[in-house]
């Protein structure tokens, strides 16, 4: 069986935001992929719509034998079970799971993109993910999350916890 190396980014501004986040970690590891690394929690501000609470944002890698839809349904599944109702874009949540990276794959469907799209635009995803993955290589953009990390504009806080 294949294991593929797959980067998360997991956030939460709803409710008791590190409870989320840490049953999120947990059950990724019991039922999406073996975690290999984690970043630590860093506390940012929205991002798409301001008038809601800061979030709470985390990167893992997982490695799954799972193919990209499957995880993608796992994932979703994992985020209902912590009480996530709302799929409206940039909206309040109690757990929000994407997909950054799956090995190099580039995958563009209505449902799944990968890699994720905005993701080099954004600073709550960039600073975990440099934490545990700063020579990674985007293979759309040939630079590595550290490199991206430097040219981002994002002026939103990101505070490390």
């Amino acid at each position: 069986m294949e294991l593929n190396l797959v980067y998360l980014l997991l956030g939460s501004n709803i409710g008791d935001r590190f409870a989320h986040m840490q049953n999120g970690i947990r059950k990724i590891d019991a039922q999406a992929g073996m975690i290999q690394k984690q970043s630590s929690f860093y506390e940012t501000e929205p991002w798409g719509v301001i008038n809601q609470a800061n979030y709470l944002n985390a990167a893992v890698l997982i490695k799954t034998p799972y193919t990209p839809a499957e995880l993608f349904h796992r994932l979703k599944s994992i985020e209902a079970d912590e009480g996530r109702t709302d799929q409206t874009k940039y909206a309040s949540r109690t757990l929000d799971i994407d997909i950054l990276f799956y090995n190099n794959l580039i995958l563009r469907t209505p449902q799944l993109k990968i890699p994720h799209p905005k993701l080099s635009s954004r600073r709550f995803v960039l600073d975990p993910l440099n934490e545990i993955a700063p020579a990674f290589m985007h293979p759309e953009f040939n630079k590595t999350i550290s490199q991206l990390l430097m040219e981002c504009t994002d002026d939103k806080k990101v505070n490390l916890l």
